[in-house]
C-alpha cells in the first residue's frame, strides 16, 4: 500500500522518472572515461588520473550548487549547469578523439564532473518538499534508494557494451544524452518544483552549521568507505582464486541485497524512533563488514555479500529521513548533497586505500579497510545520538 499511495502522489511518477534517467550516468561517468581515454592513449594509469579528476570536481563542486539551488530554485541553476555539463562530455570526448596533448583532458574531464548536477540530491528534496511531514517520505526515500541500486547493476554493463561493441566514445556519449534528456524533463516539470528562499530573507547559515548534519556527514563518509573497500578487495579476493569474473556476480549480489532491502523497507509502517533505527542500521554495517574478512571462497564471499546487502538500503534510508528532520527546508537540497559527497569521498578514499593494502597484504586484507570503517561507522552514530536524537530536532529546525 505504501508504494501504491507513493505513486498516487501527483506528479510522483514523472519526476522520480525523469530523475532516473538523468542519474543513471552517475554509473557510467568514471568507467566510461576509463574505457575512452585508455583506448585511445593505452595508458591505464591517465586514464585513472583523468577519470578521478571527474569524481573529484563533482565532490568539490556539488554541495555550493546545491546551496545555490537551495536559493533560486532547481530549474533556474539546473538547465544551464546540464548545458555545461554537456560541454564538458563534448570536449572530453572530442580531446580524447583527437589526440590532443594530455593535459587538456584533465580540463575537460573537471568541467565534465563539477557541472553534473546533483540529481539524486535534487529528486529526494522534491519528494520531501511533496510528501514531506507523512509516513510517505521513507518510502519516497526506499524507492528512490532502490533505483540507485538499479543504476549502480545496469550502468557499467551498458557503458561497457558500447564502449566495448559498439565504439570507445560511445559509452560517454550516451551517458550525456541520458543527462541532457532526464534532466531536462525533470526540471521542467514546476508544479512539484521546491521553492527558493523568498528574495528578502537575507543570507542562510550553510546546512554545515546543523550539528546533526555534521554526525550523518560524518557517518556518510565511512560508510562509503565500506562500499569502496568491499569493492576492490572482492576484485582482488576473486583474482587471486582464479575466478575473476565472479567479481561481478559478488557485487551485484551485495546490490541485489541492498534492492530487497530497501523494497521492504519501504514497505514498513516503522514505529522506532530514526535515530534507533539508524543505530541499528550502523550495527548491522559493522556486523556485516565483519564477516568478509572471513570468507574461505568466493561462494561463501558472495553468500555474505547478499546477506550483508540488507544491511545496506535500510541504513542509507534512514540516514536521508534524518537530514529531513533535522535539517532546515531552506536548506535541504545542500544538507542531502553534502551526505551524498561523503559517500563518494568515502568510496573514493578507501578504494585507494584498499588497493595499497592488497597489494601489500594480500585481498583478505583488504576487507579488514572494511571492517574498519563499519565499526568507525557504528562509532560515529553512537557518540553522535545527541546530535540526531528527537530531543535536538526542534532546536536544530530552527536554526
Amino acid at each position: 500500500m505504501s508504494y501504491r499511495g507513493l505513486l498516487a502522489v501527483p506528479g510522483g511518477l514523472a519526476f522520480s522518472a525523469a530523475a532516473l534517467v538523468a542519474r543513471m550516468p552517475i554509473s557510467m561517468q568514471t568507467l566510461g572515461t576509463v574505457l575512452l581515454v585508455a583506448a585511445r592513449t593505452g595508458s591505464y594509469a591517465l586514464a585513472g588520473a583523468v577519470s578521478a579528476t571527474v569524481v573529484v570536481a563533482q565532490a568539490l563542486v556539488a554541495p555550493a550548487v546545491s546551496r545555490l539551488i537551495d536559493r533560486v530554485g532547481q530549474r533556474r541553476v539546473v538547465l544551464p549547469w546540464l548545458a555545461a555539463h554537456l560541454a564538458g562530455v563534448g570536449a572530453l570526448v572530442a580531446l580524447a578523439l583527437a589526440g590532443a596533448p594530455r593535459w587538456t583532458l584533465f580540463p575537460a574531464a573537471a568541467l565534465f564532473g563539477g557541472a553534473y548536477p546533483p540529481i539524486g540530491s535534487l529528486v529526494r528534496a522534491r519528494w520531501a518538499h511533496v510528501v514531506g511531514g507523512t509516513a510517505l517520505l521513507p518510502t519516497a526515500y526506499s524507492l528512490e534508494s532502490v533505483l540507485d541500486e538499479v543504476i549502480f547493476v545496469t550502468g557499467p554493463v551498458l557503458v561497457t557494451l558500447l564502449a566495448t561493441r559498439v565504439t570507445a566514445w560511445a559509452g560517454l556519449a550516451v551517458a550525456g544524452l541520458l543527462a541532457g534528456v532526464g534532466g531536462v524533463a525533470f526540471t521542467l516539470q514546476r508544479r512539484t518544483e521546491p521553492p527558493g528562499r523568498p528574495p528578502n530573507s537575507g543570507p542562510h547559515p550553510s546546512a554545515m552549521r546543523v550539528p546533526a548534519l555534521r554526525v550523518l556527514t560524518l557517518a556518510a563518509i565511512t560508510q562509503g568507505c565500506i562500499f569502496g573497500s568491499v569493492e576492490v578487495a572482492t576484485v582482488a579476493f576473486t583474482a587471486q582464486r582464479r575466478q575473476p569474473a565472479a567479481a561481478g556476480l559478488v557485487l551485484a549480489l551485495l546490490a541485489g541485497g541492498s534492492l530487497v532491502a530497501g523494497l521492504w523497507y519501504g514497505a514498513v509502517h516503522w514505529r522506532a524512533s530514526l535515530h534507533r533505527r539508524v543505530l541499528l542500521g550502523s550495527l548491522a554495517l559493522a556486523a556485516a563488514s565483519a564477516a568478509f574478512p572471513l570468507a574461505p571462497g568466493v561462494a561463501v564471499l558472495a553468500v555474505l555479500a547478499f546477506v550483508g546487502g540488507f544491511a545496506i538500503s535500510p541504513t542509507l534510508i534512514t540516514v536521508l529521513a534524518l537530514v529531513e528532520a533535522h535539517v532546515p527546508a531552506a536548506v535541504r537540497t545542500e544538507g542531502l548533497s553534502w551526505l551524498l559527497t561523503g559517500i563518494g569521498a568515502g568510496v573514493g578514499v578507501s578504494s585507494a586505500l584498499t588497493g595499497q593494502v592488497v597489494d601489500a597484504a594480500g585481498a583478505r586484507a583488504g576487507f579488514l579497510v572494511a571492517l574498519g570503517a563499519g565499526l568507525t561507522s557504528a562509532a560515529v552514530i553512537l557518540v553522535g545520538l545527541r546530535w540526531i536524537g528527537p530531543d535536538a530536532t526542534v532546536a536544530q529546525k530552527g536554526a
